[in-house]
């Protein structure tokens, strides 16, 4: 009987392969980055052949540390980086441009033609999604354009389009699918029949025979070839619903919020997507084999972690990430600055991707300390524009925030945020809760769990932080980032 079920975490910045007890437990991990290409202002793009080329290794790696053969797994799941958009050749598998990440904004032109007629909404009935430069389909559009031959080719079914899931399975097993969070991601999928839809084809001009199967979260695509020969991949669930499954919000009203290279607050809504007024997004939450679609309002912010990567990498403030949280703690506040990452445009709930960052509020007393600590608090005030509009539209007031990512460990920015927010801030004990969200949908698919009760009595508090700011102080810092937020508009 196997006793472990494993998880691919394809993410931004890096590929993880983590191993999972029955019990929710990190059994071992291994993990490994991949470059971050910028060709110009705006562009970003990552290497598909240097993905799969990680997803492998990182395979290895965590058996070998873990010192288990790939037949003591019961299965594998895949959670991804959503909205990163490959097209590749069928008969060889190379693709046949970069893969167009999701914060990519060189999209912005075909997004506001669309814009023309009926407004950056006109789509939002039928896949819940502004029109924005963050999905998938504008980017497939852009691909069809701009690279030589690959309308003719696409036509002709010789290309395939996946987001990072399809272009992992695809490679692990030969089949071309994906699921339906991943696929609510595209703005080609319609809602309500979770299937693509003619009219949002015809639209963006996307050949169907391109588009990959749309399946549930929680099922056997294929079988593994190479590494995991022979295991069942049966999970698929893009990075921020796997986390929502992960932390067992499998009630209406309960919400996540992962702290990773962008923030996304996720709210599970029940079976029935409730539209948003306030910004937000309209999901797909799950949908576990043949039981019906869970729906979410998602809200999403594209820089967070990533700020930090920037004052290590760009700025060279900081010589590793988790110096960060040393050097904020050097100073009581922020000096009276507030730091408005809106590299890539701003998200939810805004939706301008004419804004850039900006720093406000600079005078001569401002150092580096000041600086990293408008760092961490630009998060947690993102988070509460996010938390103010789920609230308004779903009508629930969240009584904690069960939160996870790689930024959950530190304690500057997360007693910040429950300040800010006003309720109880929950670290769960295993934060890993991307990767146990995938490996709880594909172990569920083969009977290793058998049901929700189950993996509910998995979960653990790890660490809780209680607000301890007035009210008046907290009003006082949040309109002052209000305010801030409005000096980054109208720049492109």
């Amino acid at each position: 009987m196997p006793k472990y079920v494993a998880a691919i975490d394809q993410g931004t910045t890096s590929t993880r392969f983590i191993l999972f007890d029955h019990s929710g437990k990190i059994v071992a991990v291994d993990q490994r980055e991949h470059k971050q290409i910028y060709p110009k202002p705006g562009w970003v793009e990552h290497d598909p052949l240097e993905i799969w080329e990680r997803t492998q290794q990182v395979m290895r790696g965590a058996l070998t540390k873990a010192g288990i053969d790939s037949s003591e797994l019961a299965a594998v799941g895949i959670t991804n980086q959503r909205e990163t958009t490959v097209v590749w050749e069928k008969a060889t598998g190379k693709p046949v441009y970069n893969a167009i990440v999701w914060q990519d904004t060189r999209t912005d032109v075909i997004c506001n033609k669309l814009a023309e007629s009926g407004g950056q909404d006109r789509l939002r009935a039928k896949t819940g999604l502004p029109l924005a430069t963050y999905f998938s389909g504008p980017k497939i559009k852009w691909i069809l354009e701009n690279v030589p031959e690959a309308r003719e080719r696409a036509e002709k079914g010789e290309l395939l389009f996946g987001n990072i899931d399809t272009w992992v399975i695809w490679n692990l097993t030969g089949m071309h699918v994906t699921d339906v969070t991943n696929a609510s991601r595209t703005l080609l999928m319609n809602l309500e029949t979770l299937d693509w839809d003619a009219e949002l084809l015809r639209l963006l001009g996307v050949p169907r025979k391109m588009l990959p199967r749309i399946a549930s979260s929680s099922e056997v695509y294929g079988h593994a070839k190479g590494v995991l020969g022979g295991i069942p991949v049966s999970g698929d669930l893009g990075d921020q619903q796997a986390a929502l499954f992960g932390q067992t919000c499998y009630s209406p009203g309960e919400a996540k919020n992962t702290y990773g290279t962008g923030c996304f607050m996720l709210m599970n809504t029940g079976e029935k997507p409730v539209a948003s007024k306030s910004g937000l997004l309209t999901t797909l939450g799950y949908k576990i084999g043949d039981a019906k679609a869970v729906y979410a309002l998602e809200g999403s912010i594209a820089i967070s972690g990533a700020l930090v990567q920037w004052l290590r990498d760009n700025l060279g403030i900081i010589q590793k990430s988790s110096d960060v949280e040393t050097l904020a703690a050097t100073v009581e506040d922020s000096g009276g600055i507030y730091f408005v990452p809106a590299f890539s445009g701003l998200f939810a709930p805004y939706w301008r991707s004419d804004a850039r960052g900006a720093i406000v509020g600079m005078t001569r007393y401002v150092n580096k300390g000041h600086i990293a600590r408008a760092t961490l608090e630009a998060t947690a005030y993102q988070t509460r524009e996010v938390l103010d509009a789920m609230e308004k539209d779903s009508g629930v007031s969240l009584k904690a925030l069960k939160v996870d990512g790689g930024m959950v460990f530190n304690d500057l920015l997360m007693q910040f945020q429950a300040d800010l927010v006003n309720v109880p801030v929950i670290r769960p004990k295993v934060a890993e809760t991307t990767a146990l969200g995938a490996a709880y949908a594909a172990g569920l698919a083969v009977g290793f769990w058998g049901n929700f009760d189950e993996l509910r009595t998995n979960w653990g508090k790890g660490k809780e932080w209680q607000p301890q700011m007035d009210a008046a102080k907290r009003d006082e810092l949040y309109a002052g980032w209000k305010k801030a937020v409005t000096r980054t508009f109208d720049w492109v």
